[in-house]
């Protein structure tokens, strides 16, 4: 019989060898705001330039997936040109490795389409030649829209306007949408419009009920060829109102970010201003205006409105009363909105809608208050008091957003419907319950539009 083997070493006393598990880097992602620089130029010259003109998108991240995150690169940096001649686009792409980790590699090429589509250019020796091949663009693309004078609303030629120098050497051009040279157009600004403009979508250039005004510089060249640099620009749509006119909507503007802050954008709103009443349409509006560009608007509408004279009489006689005082220690205060005559004369006549003329209004009552000071506990007893009736509902909730609990068989405590009166026009914001919290949420809401007054007064005087 064979001997049993014998065990080498004791079971017992060996320790047991446990398995090692790896366990691979989780790929956390780079936000794109992160890791992309975007820059505006005019030359080829200034393509990697230090100098040149960096441009903050309001948000990238929006373009690269759900949660805004490029996944899958070590070391990633994009660098993005935009040419300010043709309106095409380069990206140079540097990364140090990729992997996946477990969100996959995003597709950067796709992503970036998403913003740039067509004017994306895949070879930057190609882009380069771009300043060149198309230097002459915006000149041609716009040789068939209409050049727009400016006006005064008594109908003279007013170059300048209140603008200084600033326009002498500016045309805006009209365009409708509907015509291939301005669908061409806006089709390579819309990366632009998608990058700086918050909340914009393309509009549709198929669609002739759009009009595209277009703000040109024209200088000429070291060889005295004219040049044409475009500005900026306002989409404005065109609505059919019954029974014979039309309302002009302005629904984009935007002024590159180069030229900025030097009087292009009221310029804009001026000119498209004027076409509103030299073609007697019914209103012009704005759709959803953000802070800054609001703020543009009335301070254009102000300058128009000092030289209404149907008007006067209801400012005039709106500050008389206020300077009687003491009403910030009445327990109601009056609104004190323009009588209904008064915002019909301005609707007809200057074309500015109800809702805007109620902006300028409050403004037009701080500027007649002379001097101001003695009156600003007052005038921000009234203003106080529109803000209270826009957002609670005049007398107290009567008007304005409601919540009403409803009974439903599905879920009672989730039950409610939401509605706004029609004798309101704001009502735009949630306040919360608790009064001491609402109570210090309103008067922040006059505090806001207090310093927006002053600052618009102080914009107008001083020019």
């Amino acid at each position: 019989m064979g001997q049993k083997q014998q065990l080498t070493a004791d079971p017992i006393s060996e320790p047991k060898k446990r398995r090692r598990v790896g366990f691979s880097n989780i790929d956390v992602g780079i936000e794109a705001n992160q890791c992309i620089l975007i820059y505006l130029v005019s030359s080829k010259e200034e393509v990697g330039a230090s100098h040149s003109f960096h441009i903050s998108p309001v948000d990238l991240n929006s373009f690269f997936d759900e949660d805004g995150k490029i996944y899958g690169y070590n070391g990633l940096k994009i660098t993005i040109w935009v040419s300010s001649v043709s309106f095409h686009a380069f990206a140079d792409i540097k990364f140090q490795s990729t992997s996946d980790g477990g969100k996959g590699i995003t597709d950067l090429k796709s992503s970036l389409q998403r913003i740039f589509a067509d004017t994306l250019v895949d070879n930057k020796d190609d882009f380069l030649q771009t300043f060149s091949t198309e230097s002459h663009f915006v000149r041609s693309i716009i040789s068939d829209g209409e050049i727009l004078q400016h006006k005064t609303s008594n109908g003279h030629v007013d170059s300048n306007s209140h603008l200084g120098t600033a326009t002498s050497d500016v045309e805006v051009v009209r365009m409708v949408i509907g015509n291939t040279a301005a669908g061409h157009l806006y089709s390579r600004l819309v990366p632009l419009a998608l990058l700086l403009i918050d909340g914009s979508n393309p509009i549709d250039v198929d669609d002739p009920g759009w009009e595209l005004y277009v703000l040109i510089q024209k200088k000429s060249d070291e060889h005295g060829d004219p040049q044409h640099k475009l500005l900026g620009f306002t989409a404005v749509y065109r609505f059919y109102h019954y029974p014979d006119s039309t309302r002009l909507r302005l629904s984009q503007i935007l002024v590159l970010p180069p030229y900025q802050h030097k009087g292009y954008g009221g310029h804009l709103v001026e000119v498209l201003s004027n076409v509103a009443i030299l073609e007697d349409v019914y209103d012009l509006t704005v759709e959803e205006p953000l802070d800054y560009f609001q703020h543009v608007r009335t301070t254009v509408d102000i300058k128009r409105l000092l030289l209404f004279a149907p008007i006067q009489d209801a400012v005039n006689s709106t500050v008389s009363y206020l300077k009687q005082g003491k009403l910030s220690k009445k327990t109601h205060v009056p609104c004190f909105n323009p009588p209904v005559s008064a915002v019909e004369d301005v609707r007809k006549t200057l074309k500015i809608n109800r809702k805007q003329f109620l902006q300028c209004w409050e403004v037009l009552i701080y500027l007649g208050l002379d001097p101001v000071d003695k009156y600003m506990e007052d005038f921000v007893a009234i203003i106080s008091s529109r803000v209270k009736a826009d957002v609670l509902g005049k007398d107290s909730g009567s008007s304005g957003k409601k919540v009403v609990e409803v009974p439903s068989d599905y879920n009672p405590e989730m039950s409610f419907v939401m509605f706004r009166s029609q004798d309101s026009e704001a009502a735009r914001v949630w306040m919360d319950e608790n009064q001491t919290n609402q109570e210090e949420q309103l008067q922040q809401l006059v505090d806001e539009r207090v310093k927006e007054i002053k600052l618009i007064a102080q914009k107008v005087h001083h020019v």
